[in-house]
């Protein structure tokens, strides 16, 4: 975990790619930690999507549906 003394605190470009990387920041003073700076929130990690293609030809089989011939003839129109 990165470590900052008080005096440190000025570099604010080191500071800021720390947080910005997701790290947590310990602020010292004389060694003795008293305070961590902690990324507001990290970007939610993208989840694993189920395989729709799969599910449908379960489903389904190789049945095709005829709406969607209709749907796509109304979208036509305007």
């Amino acid at each position: 975990m990165p470590t900052v003394n008080i005096r440190e605190l000025r570099d604010t470009k080191r500071l800021k790619a720390w947080l910005r990387a997701g790290k947590t920041v310990e602020l010292r003073e004389r060694d003795e930690v008293i305070a961590r700076i902690v990324p507001q929130g990290s970007p939610p990690k993208p989840g694993d999507w189920p395989d729709f293609a799969a599910m449908r030809k379960e489903i389904l089989g190789d049945r095709v549906l005829p709406g969607a011939d209709l749907l796509i003839e109304e979208r036509g129109r305007y």
